[in-house]
């Protein structure tokens, strides 16, 4: 059994990052998962967990000075139930969609975003949202637009020392309205093979079909392949979100 830790500050956390290396816990539901795999296969994992739900900082949904502010462990549910201006109806539908009611009260905004999947439901949204994400460690504190955060399949730029404290959207971009739609193989508890954000400002965010998921720009999509859909699958399901979200919003 590795070593657990649950700090009630900041700081605390922050000393924990700089003294040893840990795997930051919030919700748990990419963590325990991925640990039961390796239990069953014979190869269990003995990580140093850092739990950061006890830091109340974390949490909760703010505007502050012309933005808006989402605690990094703030749950899908608390952003699924909240009463937010009409840019962030494509993040709110999002959070009815990712995984069973039990997982959005578990799962945190922060999490999906340094698991840093292709398929993390909260990228897009956030992409159409134009935000940064703020990273903390004892040497200070820093912003990132999400397109320099997240830099490949499970990768990002948080270093080792760095904790992921919280996202900022413009308060611009939260008033103009949004859409998010989601192409699996059923309705919930999936994978998605595309999804699309959109916003009436032009934006336009396609995840599940890249590395990382983009905004569309003249360049275009150059779809993947994988186990869920080959890249001319994703191109013509890509197009079709693209299309409906745009009839979305013209409505």
């Amino acid at each position: 059994m590795g070593k657990y830790e649950r700090p009630r500050a900041l700081g605390d956390a922050l000393q924990v990052l700089a003294s040893a290396e840990c795997q930051v816990l919030a919700g748990g539901t990419d963590i325990f998962p991925a640990r039961a795999h390796a239990a069953a296969w014979g190869a269990p994992r003995e990580a140093h967990l850092l739990d950061i739900t006890a830091i109340e900082m974390l949490r909760g949904i703010s505007r502050e000075g012309g933005a808006w502010r989402i605690g990094a462990a703030t749950s899908w549910a608390t952003l699924r139930d909240a009463d937010l201006p009409p840019g962030f109806d494509a993040l709110r539908e999002a959070a009815r969609q990712v995984g069973g009611r039990q997982v959005q009260a578990r799962g945190t905004l922060g999490g999906n975003l340094c698991n840093a999947s292709p398929a993390a439901d909260g990228v897009p949204p956030l992409l159409v949202l134009e935000a940064e994400v703020e990273l903390a460690s004892l040497r200070g504190s820093r912003r990132l637009q999400l397109t320099e955060f997240i830099l490949g399949n499970r990768r990002t730029a948080r270093a080792q020392d760095e904790l992921l404290v919280a996202i900022h959207v413009p308060d611009a971009m939260a008033r103009s309205p949004s859409v998010f739609l989601k192409l699996g193989s059923r309705a919930h508890l999936v994978i998605s093979i595309a999804m699309v954000a959109a916003n009436a400002a032009g934006r336009v965010a396609v995840g599940s079909c890249s590395e990382v998921a983009r905004l569309l720009d003249e360049r275009g999509l150059a779809p993947i392949d994988d186990v869920r859909a080959t890249a001319d699958y994703r191109r013509i399901a890509a197009a079709e979100l693209v299309a409906r979200a745009r009839e979305r919003l013209a409505a």
